[in-house]
C-alpha cells in the first residue's frame, strides 16, 4: 500500500523584501541596500483532511507564510504543491484555474474583509461568478444554502455587512471562502478579532465545516489555547524560521525548544489561577539585521556559547514525531 501524499506542502518556503530607501537617498547617505526576511526556507506538510497551525509573536512571520501559501505572494525561493502540482508554476491557464479554485482565505478581520457597498448574497456569490461555476437563477439557491451552511438565514442574503455583529459577519467570510468549493483554506487568525465567546462558535463551525466537507486547514494564530483546540500539528515560527514541529499533544506535553517553552508557559490558563508566570523575555530582534548564530540566543535563558556562533540544523526527536532546531536538545 503506497502512502498517499499530502494535499499541501510548502518546500524551502522562503520571502525577502527589499525594504532600502530611494535610490536617492541611499546615494546620497552612501547606505547599501536592505533586506526583510520574513520566512527562511519554512518547510511543511499538511495531509488532506487535517489542521497545520502557525503559532509565533507578531512579526515570525506568519501571515507571510499564509499569503505565500495560497498564491497571494510570490515566494523569494522555493515552493508550494498542491497534490504535488506547484501551485506558482501551473502546467497551463486551465491548471492553474483550478488549482485557484481549490484554496481559498478567511482573513482576520471581518470588519475590513468584506466590501461594505455589496449585500451580502453578492459578497458569498464573487467566487461562483469568478470561476464561473453556477449560472442563472442557481447562484441564488447556492447562496441560500451556503448563508445555512454557516448558521445564518437565507434572508440575512439582502442586509449589507455593517447590519451583522463581529461573530456574524466572519460567518459571512466563511460562507465566501465555501463558495468556490475548495478543499484547502487558510485561516489568518479569524476569531482574534471576536468576543471569547464568539471565538468558541466560529471554531466548533470551523470544526463541523471541516469534519462534514473533509477540507484542509492551515490555522495562523498567537493563542495557543485556539491552536490547542483546532490543529492536528503545530509549527513554532521564529523571525521567519520553524524552530519546532509536532503534532498537538506531543508539542504541549513536552516542548523541546526554549522558544515553544516560554510561549506556553506565558500562555494564560483557566486551571491556573493565582500562579506567577514568567513573561515572554525581551522582543524579536530587527529582522534586518538578525542575530549571528541561533536567532532566539539573546532571548534564550539556556543560551551556550555555540548558540550565538552556529545556526542550528533542524533535527527529528520523539521517535519522528517532533522536528526541533536547538543545539541543546538530544533525544
Amino acid at each position: 500500500m503506497t502512502e498517499q501524499l499530502p494535499l499541501i506542502q510548502a518546500n524551502d518556503l522562503s520571502r525577502i523584501f527589499d525594504v532600502s530607501k530611494p535610490w536617492l537617498n541611499r546615494l546620497l547617505e552612501r547606505s547599501p541596500k536592505q533586506y526583510l526576511t520574513a520566512a527562511d526556507n519554512v518547510n511543511f506538510n499538511i495531509p488532506k483532511g487535517k489542521t497545520f497551525a502557525l503559532v509565533g509573536e507578531s512579526g515570525s512571520g506568519k501571515s507571510t507564510i499564509g499569503k505565500m501559501i495560497v498564491g497571494l505572494l510570490k515566494p523569494s525561493n522555493g515552493s508550494v504543491t498542491v497534490d504535488s502540482e506547484d501551485l506558482f508554476n501551473p502546467k497551463d491557464a486551465n491548471s492553474q484555474r483550478a488549482l485557484r479554485r481549490r484554496i481559498q482565505m478567511i482573513f482576520q478581520s471581518p470588519y475590513a474583509s468584506l466590501n461594505p457597498r455589496w449585500r451580502v448574497k453578492n459578497i458569498i456569490a464573487e467566487p461562483i461568478h469568478a470561476f464561473d461555476l453556477i449560472k442563472g437563477s442557481g447562484v441564488e439557491k447556492r447562496v441560500d444554502e451556503l448563508l445555512e451552511q454557516v448558521g445564518l438565514a437565507s434572508s440575512d442574503g439582502n442586509k449589507y455587512p455593517h447590519e451583522f455583529s463581529g461573530g456574524q459577519r466572519q460567518r459571512i467570510a466563511i460562507a465566501r471562502a465555501l463558495a468556490s468549493s475548495p478543499e484547502f483554506i487558510v485561516c489568518d487568525e479569524p476569531t482574534s478579532a471576536l468576543d471569547v465567546s464568539v471565538q468558541s462558535q466560529v471554531l466548533n463551525l470551523m470544526k463541523d465545516l471541516q469534519r462534514d466537507m473533509g477540507l484542509t486547514y492551515l490555522f495562523i494564530s498567537h493563542d495557543l489555547s485556539v491552536v490547542r483546540y483546532m490543529a492536528d500539528q503545530i509549527g513554532v515560527l521564529y523571525l521567519g524560521r520553524l524552530v519546532e514541529v509536532a503534532d498537538r499533544d506531543t508539542l504541549f506535553e513536552n516542548p523541546r525548544h526554549p522558544y515553544t517553552r516560554m510561549l506556553i508557559e506565558a500562555a494564560p490558563r483557566i486551571d491556573a489561577f493565582g500562579r506567577t508566570a514568567d513573561a515572554v523575555v525581551g522582543e524579536i530582534p530587527d529582522p534586518i539585521s538578525q542575530p549571528s548564530g541561533c536567532s532566539f540566543h539573546p532571548r534564550c535563558p539556556v543560551a551556550k556559547d555555540q548558540c550565538r556562533k552556529v545556526a542550528p540544523e533542524s533535527k527529528t526527536v520523539a521517535n519522528g514525531k517532533a522536528m526541533v532546531s536547538c543545539h541543546l536538545v538530544v533525544d
